[in-house]
């Protein structure tokens, strides 16, 4: 069953094998947005050339998903029908963080402001202690998380060819309720 959660007007829902396609396009979409003013024009036309395979890509990580109750979860925001933001949380992926990572939350700019990025990092992590991976230069989400109680846990390290080596630190923030509540299910 999927469970649907509004955030007037964004219905917000756990993504499916099916929705890998829109989930992919919205996660490029989100790409191209956030980073334009830090990524150069080369990391964007690599994405648009590698959709198809990133689409077949999230369609295995779904898939996977749907047999492996523990694994990475994703979520799609919709407005009138047409996805507008996604996020994916998971157990830690980092040898020395073991607790809950946020993979990441895109929003798309006519998203702005309206709380929909709240809203799925509400449903994406709850109030448990989490850790999440930050492209230097990205003030507005930086912000974001802080204002969540994220703060820079001191590690940082350059990304891979694809992000043209640039630099990211990684964020933390401690449990925030009752026995760490876990981030939605759908």
């Amino acid at each position: 069953m999927t469970q649907h959660l509004s955030t007037l007007p964004y219905v917000i829902r756990s993504a499916t094998v099916d929705d890998a396609e829109a989930y992919a396009r919205t996660h490029v979409a989100g790409l191209h947005e956030t980073y334009e003013h830090i990524m150069p024009p080369e990391y964007h036309a690599y994405y648009d050339a590698q959709l198809p395979a990133i689409i077949e890509r999230r369609r295995a990580a779904f898939e996977e998903a749907s047999r492996t109750p523990d694994s990475a979860r994703s979520w799609l925001a919709f407005d009138d029908g047409e996805p507008v933001a996604i996020a994916t949380s998971g157990p830690g992926r980092d040898d020395d963080r073991p607790d809950f990572e946020l993979h990441h939350i895109y929003t798309l700019r006519s998203t702005h402001g309206t709380g929909l990025g709240q809203r799925l990092l509400d449903i994406a992590i709850g109030t448990r202690a989490a850790y999440l991976w930050i492209l230097n230069g990205n003030p507005r989400a930086e912000r974001f998380y802080v204002r969540n109680g994220f703060e820079p846990d001191g590690t940082s390290m350059l990304c891979g060819t694809t992000w043209h080596h640039r630099p990211m630190f990684r964020m933390h923030r401690p449990d925030r309720g009752p026995a760490g509540t876990a981030p939605a299910r759908g």
